[in-house]
Order: structure tokens, then C-alpha cells, then sequence
């Protein structure tokens, strides 16, 4: 190639073109690969994407022409580097075009694509900058003329690169988002004093102080990009979903205020509804009409609210702290619906860009059953109660101390979401999990975020979309109808809890039956029942009858408005406050104590006994006779024949609330009841000799 060939092959507007961009493009790739998460590295995701995409044609243009000027020359060092560069700058854009596709159409980018832009952006380099400089120190001796045009060359490809860089500057500088309020209300209450915003709760936030709401909202967006939609449509029925919508949940809070003042809410917030305790709005209000406009109302424990904690204590109460994670370009503009353009960047940006996506809402500390201690504990102290610390519920401690807990042995061991977060198969980009003793990266499951428990009232109650499938599984869950095959050999299949009964081959007629019904807690990781006690019941539904049906005993029924048979065998706990009264609205605030209580621990047993006469050969019916007040008068028959057996069927029967509570809630003519899930049920039948 003669000199002003070459001198023109350096002038041409097309080698400018081409060395601005690839320029921009490597060291805006590096500043995204090496600098920190932020607005103006976002602002470079986007502008290096759309440089790429633009920069294609001239470089096809440009990379065919260099060759075919070069072709004809001799091979050297200097040339093969060149050769080695085109082949990067070759794959370089093919990754770059893959990974913009998959950031734009897919749910997520693959990290090995990934992984090679980045390793042929330092071959780039590596290749092409020998290249360069050598070609300008051969020039430097021979052609003093051409040098000094290969500089001038180099000086504005690098003045269009900084120029493309100030652009992505100024767009970070300019954009400021929606404002963000990290301000308490002027008339906010500082009860428990100024350095404990949110006491009685014992969380905290990272800088102290009030977060926007719309820091730990937004969950249903999780599911809008087509990333997380299963995990988003598991959570919208679960109860972490309506904790702050819980109807049970309102109505005792609002008792609360009513009683202590609106400050003691705070106390469940942290659990409930920590949006809006976190936003400050839990302040002021005076009937349940200003409760369902609070912040968190219809997200209760938000998606981001449980990935945002990046510390638990295992105190209980809410003790953790929590730090609203930095979001990214328009995600706010789309949360508040002011354009749906902004979903497609946000979308594009957290595939395209997720490691912060990734950091921040990814850890370890999820594994952990020490991480949902934080609010799976609970206690009161005098600053509740006025008198002193008493112990509510507290599965975490129930879990350490079982027979689940084996410290260091992953494989006989069964943690809290192994149980309650099953694994699902999954199209999630979330899915597989390599740091799981029996997982793998690519094992295409997720956790279920329905965390099925034990609460099969509440959905219905509140309608929310998917309620009766959910209904359904926590009723399967309670009998033992979900199979879990990642912990399937580590417990005894059938119910949660077991029910044998013992009672005789045959007995006399007239004479006494016993029938002992022993309940084990099988599979249960905590008390059975757990959670509120003074709400929880769970008790023996026994009936026994004879050949013709005749029922002959029976406890444990419901009546027509709901109440449980008095003198039944049930698990429950009466709660006391200072007086002796019994607590019994969930007024938890007034307890210092407990009466009675009776729950089964992992792995334990109990037993209920049942005595009765067996009657077929006396009937005792009420008679018509004349009676003295408060005497009764019975007559005993004789029936024709007598009955050859019994049938005894004993039921465990379980439900989330107890009817006094809901006609306290709701009122009595409501005509809201709890459901009952049958855990368990046996049959038995009893010969009777003459």
C-alpha cells in the first residue's frame, strides 16, 4: 500500500467512526464490569448497548476494508496481532448481540455469554494495543509524516470516546427519578423515645431513620418482566402476602391503638406491616378505614422487604435490620405506573446488568432458620405489658431444641424451609441452588414462596385470587398429603400429627369402655399447634355409636355457631393479664402469664382419655314426670335386641381461629367461622358380649 493510501485509511471518516466507539466501548465495558452499581454505570449499560448495536455496520464496513488493504502485505508480528484483534472484536460483538437479545426477549442473560464479552473485551485490548503501539513506534522512525496523522487519529477517536462518556455522565446527572421521602411526618410520635422510631419493634433500618414506601413496595413488578412470575403468583395468596391485610390482624390492631394509642402498633408492625412502620405512617389514625390506607396495606411482607434484610438476631420481635436496596433506572417511574416505556429499560437493564440485581437480594443468611427467628419469636416485656417479660410463641427455639436440629449434619437435618418453602419445579432465572448440600445450580427448581403453614381461614376470608388452591394445600399440608421428596427420608409419612387409638377387642355390655387416643407430633418442627395459642385450637372429635347409628358418646363437636363441645380434649393456652382475667381477644399486650397450656413438642406424645358406659342394654331418656325445681327425673328402657358392636371414630381436628374471637372481631351475626381441617382420623370397632 502506498503512503496515501494509508494516509487516507487513517483520515477516512469511517476509521474516525470506528475508533470512537471501540474506544467507548472498552472502556465503558470495564467501567460496568469494574465500578460499583450506580446511575451513571446504569446510564453506560444503555449507551454501550446502543453504541454496540450502531457500531456493527461500520465495523463490518471498516474490518473488511483493513483487510483487504493489508492482505497483499508480507506477515509480521504486527499484522497477526491484527488478525488476532478482528477475531476478538468477531466475538466480542457476537456475545454483545446474543446477551442484547437475551436482555431484551429472555428472562434472563446466560453468565457464560456473559463471561466471554467480558474475557474478548480484555483480548481486545490485549491484542489490539500492541498492535497500535508498535505500528505507531515502526511509523515513528520511517514515516515521520504518517505518524503524526496516526496520532491525530488516536486523539480524536479518544475525544469522540470522552465525548460519548460525558454524554452518559450528563444523563446521570440529569436524571433524578421520583423524589424520595425519607422523612418522618411532622406529628410523628416518639413514644419510646427519639433513638427508637420504631419501638416497640425491635427492627431497625441501616441509616435509622424513615424509608419511602416505595423502597420495599412494588412486588407484583418482581413478576411483570417474566422473571419471577411463579415465585410472584406463590406469594400473592401467602400469608406473608396479607399479614398487613390479615382482617383478624386489623381488627385486633385497631383494639390496640384504641387501648395503648397508635404508637403501640408499632410492636406488630415489624412482622405485619413493615412498609408502612419503615415509611413512618404508622402514627395516627382512629378507625380501620385509616388502617387500609396504610402504606403497606396490600403487601404486607413485601418481596423486598424480606430480600432487604441483611441482619437477624434471634431475640424475636423483628429483630433485624434492614436496608432498602438501590433500584434501578425507572423502576420507580414504573411501580407508579407513570409509563410503561420505563418497564422495558428497567426489565432490560436488571437482565442485562443483574449482578447488583443478584448481590443485594441474593444471600445466605435465607438459608438460615436464625434468619426467620427474627419473627418467628415472640415475646412481651414491661414496656407492653406494664409488669414484666413473658414468652409468646416461639418456633424457632421449638426447632433448635428438637429432634429436626443437628448442627453440622445437613443430612439429618430438616430447616425451617425445607419444610414450608418445598421445592418447585421452575422456569425461574432464580432456580437451582449449588450451595445446598443435595441441590445444584441447574436443578431447575425454586423454593416455594407460598409458605404453606397452617393458616386455612385466612385466604378465604379476603378472596385473594388463587385462595381456594391454597386452602386446599395447607389442608393436604396438615394431613400429610404433600410429598416432599427432598426430606421424604428423613421423617414417617402420613399426617403432621398421628392419632392411634387404643381401646378394647370387646367389652360387656353396661360395663365401662376406656378408649386412650395417643397424638404424636410426626413431622411438625415446632410445638404443635404453634403460633398464638390463645387463637390456635386443635382437639379430638370422638363419637362412638352402635350398629344402628345410634350415636351413643360423643366429644369434641361443633354446634351450629361454632363453638367447640365443652370438657373436650383440645391444645390451646389461656393467656391471664395481671388480674387473673383471661386473655382472651388476643389482647396479648395485657398478658403477664398463662393458666394452662397444652401443645406437643417435636417428636413427643400425648394422650386423651375417654370413658364411657356401654349402654345397650339401658337407654336413659327424660321423663315427663312431676319434678321438684332443679331435680331431674330419668326412666331406663330396655331395647328389643342388643347391639353387636361399636364403632369408635376419633378425628383430629384443627383451626386457625376459635368462634369467641371472631364474634369479638366480626360480630356474632357475621356468620364468619373457621374452617376445620380433619389432620387425622381412625376407626375402630368394639365387640360387645351380653
Amino acid at each position: 500500500m502506498n503512503p496515501s493510501e494509508r494516509t487516507g485509511g487513517w483520515t477516512s471518516k469511517l476509521s474516525l467512526v470506528t475508533a470512537a466507539i471501540l474506544f467507548f466501548e472498552t472502556v465503558s465495558g470495564l467501567a460496568i464490569w469494574l465500578l460499583p452499581f450506580s446511575i451513571s454505570n446504569q446510564w453506560m449499560v444503555l449507551l454501550h448497548t446502543i453504541a454496540g448495536l450502531l457500531f456493527l455496520p461500520p465495523l463490518a464496513c471498516y474490518g473488511f476494508r483493513h483487510w483487504r488493504y493489508y492482505r497483499p502485505s508480507n506477515m509480521s508480528h504486527i499484522k497477526l496481532l491484527g488478525y488476532a484483534g478482528i477475531l476478538a472484536l468477531a466475538v466480542i460483538f457476537i456475545s454483545g448481540l446474543i446477551l442484547t437479545g437475551q436482555g431484551i426477549f429472555s428472562s434472563r442473560i446466560s453468565y457464560l455469554w456473559d463471561t466471554i464479552h467480558i474475557i474478548t473485551t480484555f483480548a481486545v485490548v490485549f491484542f489490539i494495543l500492541p498492535h497500535v503501539v508498535l505500528l505507531l513506534l515502526r511509523d515513528r522512525k520511517s514515516d515521520a509524516g504518517l505518524f503524526r496523522v496516526e496520532l491525530k487519529y488516536f486523539g480524536k477517536g479518544a475525544g469522540g470516546a470522552l465525548f460519548l462518556l460525558l454524554i452518559a455522565g450528563s444523563l446521570a446527572w440529569f436524571y433524578r427519578g421520583p423524589k424520595l421521602h425519607h422523612e418522618f411526618p411532622a406529628d410523628y410520635s416518639y413514644k419510646y423515645g427519639p433513638g427508637r422510631p420504631f419501638a416497640p419493634s425491635l427492627s431497625r433500618t441501616e441509616s435509622g431513620g424513615p424509608v419511602d414506601s416505595r423502597l420495599f413496595a412494588g412486588s407484583e413488578s418482581c413478576g411483570t418482566a417474566g422473571c419471577h412470575v411463579e415465585i410472584v403468583d406463590e406469594w400473592k395468596v401467602s400469608a406473608h402476602r396479607y399479614a398487613a391485610m390479615d382482617a383478624g390482624f386489623q381488627s385486633i390492631q385497631l383494639n390496640m391503638a384504641k387501648q395503648n394509642g397508635p404508637e403501640s402498633t408499632r410492636y406488630c408492625a415489624g412482622c405485619h406491616d413493615p412498609i408502612s412502620l419503615f415509611s413512618g405512617t404508622k402514627n395516627i389514625y382512629t378507625d380501620a378505614k385509616d388502617l387500609t390506607n396504610l402504606s403497606g396495606y396490600q403487601e404486607g411482607v413485601s418481596c423486598l422487604v424480606c430480600h432487604a434484610i441483611k441482619k437477624t438476631d434471634v431475640k424475636g420481635n423483628a429483630a433485624y435490620l434492614i436496608s432498602a436496596p438501590d433500584r434501578y433506572l425507572f423502576e420507580l417511574e414504573y411501580q407508579e405506573g407513570k409509563s410503561d416505556t420505563a418497564r422495558y429499560f428497567r426489565d432490560f437493564l436488571i437482565r442485562a446488568y443483574p449482578r447488583h440485581h443478584v448481590q443485594s437480594l441474593s444471600k445466605h443468611l435465607f438459608k438460615a432458620p436464625e434468619y426467620c427467628a427474627a419473627c418467628h419469636k415472640q415475646f412481651i416485656d414491661q414496656e407492653i405489658n406494664s409488669v414484666g417479660w413473658v414468652q409468646l410463641q416461639n418456633q424457632y427455639d421449638n426447632w433448635r431444641k428438637s429432634r429436626w436440629n443437628h448442627p453440622g449434619d445437613p443430612e439429618k437435618t430438616i430447616e425451617c424451609r425445607e419444610c414450608h418453602m418445598y421445592l418447585e419445579d421452575s422456569n425461574d432465572p432464580a432456580s437451582g441452588d449449588a450451595s445446598d448440600y443435595n441441590r445444584s445450580a441447574a436443578d431447575e427448581k425454586h423454593r416455594s414462596h407460598r409458605f404453606i403453614a397452617a393458616n386455612q381461614f385466612m385466604p378465604g376470608v379476603l378472596k385473594l385470587p388463587g385462595w381456594e388452591e391454597q386452602v386446599d394445600l395447607i389442608h393436604k399440608w396438615l394431613q400429610g398429603g404433600i410429598e416432599i421428596p427432598e426430606i421424604a427420608d428423613k421423617w414417617e409419612r402420613g399426617p403432621a400429627v398421628s392419632l392411634e387409638v387404643l381401646a378394647p377387642d370387646q367389652v360387656h355390655s353396661g360395663e365401662q369402655v376406656e378408649i386412650k387416643a395417643i397424638l404424636t407430633s410426626n413431622k411438625v418442627g415446632h410445638d404443635f399447634p404453634t403460633g398464638p395459642l390463645d387463637i390456635i385450637q386443635s382437639w379430638v372429635r370422638m363419637e362412638v355409636t352402635d350398629d344402628t347409628g345410634n350415636i351413643l358418646y360423643a366429644t369434641g363437636q361443633v354446634d351450629d355457631k361454632g363453638f367447640i363441645q365443652p370438657g373436650s380434649f383440645i391444645f390451646k393456652a389461656e393467656p391471664v393479664d395481671q388480674y387473673g382475667n383471661l386473655v382472651d381477644r388476643h389482647n396479648l399486650w395485657e398478658m403477664v402469664g398463662v393458666r394452662h397450656r397444652r401443645a406437643l413438642f417435636p417428636g413427643f406424645s400425648d394422650t386423651a382419655d375417654f370413658r364411657f358406659f356401654c349402654p345397650d342394654l339401658y337407654r336413659a331418656e327424660a321423663s315427663s314426670g312431676v319434678k321438684a325445681p332443679g331435680e331431674h327425673q330419668y326412666q331406663i328402657t330396655t331395647p328389643e335386641s342388643t347391639a353387636g358392636s361399636l364403632t369408635i371414630r376419633a378425628t383430629l381436628c384443627y383451626r386457625k381461629v376459635d368462634q369467641f374471637l371472631l364474634n369479638f372481631m366480626f360480630g356474632e351475626n357475621s356468620g364468619i367461622t373457621s374452617p376445620i381441617t380433619e389432620m387425622a382420623r381412625v376407626e375402630r370397632t368394639v365387640t360387645i358380649i351380653p
